[in-house]
């Protein structure tokens, strides 16, 4: 008995619809990753993607409206909120562009998907700043091109096989378009993970099980040794990729496109005037993070080592055919915020580096991602900051992988956590020995008040300088540099100290060096040393151990 054709989809059919496709995407993520290519390597896209559909689904679930359109428009903020990557980014224009073709439509008829696919080509090619051809653009373009010569059927069933019928032919032919994807005998990342999406609606609406995976692409083995030189001696590419979602009342996007074009190359700069999402590439990440303040109030801020990606690459490779050396015996994973802290933690070692920290705590779920992504069955998490415990300990119930979370309340205590780690004993004394190297650290934060308020016998009004040392509040300066010499006054002073200050987004070289200088003066039994931290919102955070 044939099935009837399905004349339109209601806000919770196209919950379902799209929560089969994330769930397909899920399975071929690997496939997706695998694909990857220079130039824009930008992190693993089967990944990125997959992320913000699931960010695109959470806030769809949260939708009581029951109009398709209503549902869509959801789906499009949770997507512009959790949008990942370059590629994450352009999924977000396309899944607004849907919700703007529908326009708040009880239900999508055939027309209206025509339409929300026009919509979502013409969003994804004016993200980007430079469009190429052979790319996910290419794809979502045919695709709404087929499927719009097409509508004359009638029926939705039909208008979803002729879309993944074009989205395969479009992704087959992306080598032909682009010579680097020709060059490493791929098709093209992006491109492939959309038309996995809509095999996964088309699945759905057949009823057929989600179950086996697609093959998996097939990469030059030669190409995979050229990549990584290619990334770490390209002059042109561009070191960071990062990311900011930046929220105000009145934000121009137009001026903070063009600001951003000046900081590096692959840029997409999307949103509205209450929330707007920047991704970029650039050699100074800082600059990027001044900018979206200045513009308004960081909401989410990533930041990636590109080239770091490109090694990560070849090694997914590598794990794949089977030739990766045996797991260590125990990962890690640290909450970081800056992007020059990010460094500094994967140069002692850590597995994992999970974007976060004061004023932009990650999710438990975030957490668990990276926890998963580690090699280990053991996995011993830094959560770097008091309030991420919390989120950290709630983890443990959503993996199989054993997790150990260090107490580590600041940076500081994390990086002395992970220079404790002996890789020859076993994990139980590898993380308590990571625990005992905290206590061994002081930890010296500058920033802010936001408010007026008095503890512990320290008065401060909003806008004042103050030194936080191991969680307490300790002064108010007339400067970030004063702050830091009065911490360092209150603190016991032995015969050899070792004072790493760490120097954030909106601190300069020369003001770290020049405070560097004057605690040489002041302590000469501190020895001094100056690290760019990237970090937002504190000047100074100061390790003394």
């Amino acid at each position: 008995m044939s099935r009837p054709a399905i004349a339109s989809f209601s806000g919770a059919e196209l919950r379902e619809l799209f929560a089969a496709a994330t769930a397909w995407l899920e399975r071929n993520v690997l496939q997706v990753n695998a694909v990857n290519v220079f130039p824009v390597p930008d992190g693993d896209t089967g990944t990125n993607m997959y992320l913000t559909m699931r960010s695109t689904m959470e806030e769809a679930e949260r939708c009581e409206d029951p109009a398709a359109g209503a549902v869509l428009a959801a789906m499009s903020h949770g997507a512009l909120m959790g949008a990942r990557g370059n590629s994450g980014v352009i999924l977000s224009q396309i899944i607004g562009g849907l919700a703007r073709g529908v326009d708040g439509a009880t239900d999508v008829t055939p027309k209206g998907l025509a339409a929300g696919l026009e919509q979502a080509s013409a969003a994804a090619y004016r993200a980007v700043t430079k469009p190429a051809e052979g790319t996910i653009l290419t794809v979502i373009r045919e695709v709404s091109e087929a499927v719009t010569a097409a509508n004359g059927n009638g029926d939705l069933d039909s208008l979803l096989e002729t879309a993944v019928s074009a989205a395969k032919s479009s992704v087959e032919k992306t080598p032909s378009l682009l010579l680097v994807l020709r060059e490493a005998g791929v098709v093209d990342a992006g491109g492939l993970g959309l038309s996995v999406l809509l095999e996964g609606m088309l699945h759905h609406i057949r009823g057929e099980a989600l179950v086996t995976a697609a093959a998996a692409e097939t990469v030059v083995e030669d190409w995979l040794a050229s990549t990584g030189t290619r990334h770490q001696t390209e002059g042109s590419l561009y070191g960071y990729c990062t990311e900011l979602l930046i929220g105000g009342r009145e934000l121009d996007l137009e001026e903070i496109r063009g600001r951003v074009m000046g900081l590096g190359d692959s840029v997409i700069v999307v949103g509205d005037p209450q929330l707007v999402r920047v991704h970029v590439h650039t050699d100074d990440p800082g600059a990027a993070l001044s900018l979206g303040t200045g513009a308004g109030q960081l909401v989410q801020v990533k930041v990636d080592n590109i080239r770091k990606q490109a090694e990560r690459f070849v090694e997914m490779h590598e794990e794949m055919r089977g030739d990766a050396a045996e797991a260590p015996p125990l990962s890690t994973v640290a909450v970081v915020a800056g992007e020059g802290m990010a460094r500094v933690f994967r140069s002692v070692g850590c597995t994992r580096v999970v974007s976060g920290g004061p004023t932009m705590n990650p999710s438990t779920r975030e957490i668990v991602d990276a926890v998963e992504a580690c090699p280990a069955d053991d996995v011993a998490v830094l959560p770097n900051d008091k309030n991420i415990i919390l989120a950290a300990q709630q983890a443990r119930k959503l993996t199989k992988k054993r997790l150990h979370v260090v107490g580590t309340r600041s940076m500081p205590q994390g990086i002395a956590a992970l220079l404790a780690v002996s890789p020859g004993e076993d994990v139980k004394t590898v993380v308590g020995a990571m625990e005992d190297a905290c206590g061994a650290v002081r930890t010296i934060e500058i920033t802010r008040a936001v408010r007026r308020t008095s503890i512990g016998g320290v008065r401060v009004n909003e806008g004042d300088v103050i030194a936080i040392v191991d969680d307490q509040l300790q002064l108010a300066a007339p400067s970030a540099e004063e702050a830091v010499v009065g911490a360092l006054e209150g603190l016991p002073q032995a015969d050899e100290s070792l004072a790493t200050l760490y120097y954030g987004a909106e601190t300069t070289a020369a003001a770290a060096e020049e405070l560097a200088r004057n605690i040489r003066e002041r302590f000469s039994s501190y020895e001094v040393e100056v690290v760019f931290g990237g970090q937002p919102n504190y000047d100074y955070i100061v390790s003394v151990e």
